[in-house]
């Protein structure tokens, strides 16, 4: 599973630096891209074409990587590689000895949580994908829920309080108010109440 390296910056003890911080989650991770085609090409299934076994657990690795922390990491010793293929550590020494092995491709590198794990471009290109979708998701959720207050906001202006028509119409007193309540309740809802306060406390600031 080649692809172009996408590990760049080379920590203290010489390790790359791996991209995706401990701290990163993916809420919901139930589908995984993969490039057919690339997959089709790459040295590791070349490799593994007479092994199928070392091509089973190979993949295995590729999917277990997905739940791990960082994303797209795997441990470095025996022991947990073994765990995670639910295999006896004598039968996963076995399968790296091999000519071609299950970590093909997989190198160290160093993560920000302090550990040394083990990454491949193609699994960390996958799971930086995921993450950038996540983000792009996230954003769009926070703009559609800031949109929706600023009208709930609007909507009690005009047709509750007198004069709020007229406030109603300024983008900046709106998130003005908007962001009053939100120090105020954090995560509370833009209520006719605490529209009030939030009027009565900004017109006594001047």
């Amino acid at each position: 599973m080649g692809a172009k390296p996408v590990f760049s910056v080379v920590s203290e003890d010489g390790l790359p630096d791996y991209p995706i911080s401990a701290l990163d989650r993916l809420d919901s991770h139930y589908f995984v891209t993969f490039n057919l085609k690339r997959w089709r090409g790459s040295e590791f299934r070349r490799g593994a074409y007479t092994d199928p076994e070392v091509g089973f657990f190979g993949m295995e690795l590729f999917w277990a990587a997905q739940d791990e922390t960082p994303i797209g990491t795997l441990p470095c010793d025996d022991e947990s590689l073994a765990f995670l293929l639910r295999m006896p550590v004598a039968r996963w020494r076995e399968l790296s000895s091999r000519v071609v092995t299950p970590l093909h491709g997989w190198q160290p590198v160093q993560c920000d949580n302090g550990q040394r794990r083990l990454a491949h471009p193609v699994v960390t290109a996958v799971a930086l994908e995921a993450l950038g979708s996540k983000r792009r998701n996230d954003a769009k959720h926070a703009d559609d829920r800031m949109r929706k207050r600023l009208g709930t906001i609007a909507g009690h202006l005009a047709k509750s309080i007198p004069g709020g028509a007229r406030i109603a119409e300024s983008e900046e007193r709106l998130n003005a108010i908007s962001d009053w309540i939100e120090a105020a309740y954090p995560g509370g809802s833009a209520t006719l109440k605490r529209i009030r306060e939030a009027l009565e406390d900004l017109s006594s600031r001047g």
